[in-house]
């Protein structure tokens, strides 16, 4: 379901990143910030899915590697809203 909210993420955001995005080198930032998150959620999954596999029981130290694995995600949410804010705050605000 995250996936899919993500992607829908993705999709609304390239076409804002061509407009707002003064430069090619902006645009690229923009929309490979937002790609990341796609990429760090693909691997999340996967390591969710070996985890499962390998230990369906709960076991702590599967619960450990599924905690870092959305942290992960988490933190690749953070890097692209800093980087959607900082080209965003230099479009508007700084010049």
């Amino acid at each position: 379901m995250a996936f899919r909210q993500e992607v829908l993420v993705f999709v609304m955001t390239v076409p804002l990143a061509l407009l707002l995005g003064r430069t090619s080198v902006e645009r690229a930032l923009l929309v490979a910030a937002t790609l990341v998150v796609l990429v760090v959620e693909l691997l999340n999954s996967a390591i969710e899915a070996v985890c499962d596999l390998v230990h369906p029981e709960a076991h702590p130290l599967v619960a450990r590697a599924k905690d870092l694995g959305s942290a992960a995600v988490l933190l690749s949410i953070a890097c692209a809203a800093l980087v959607w804010g900082g080209v965003l705050w230099l479009r508007f605000v700084g010049g």
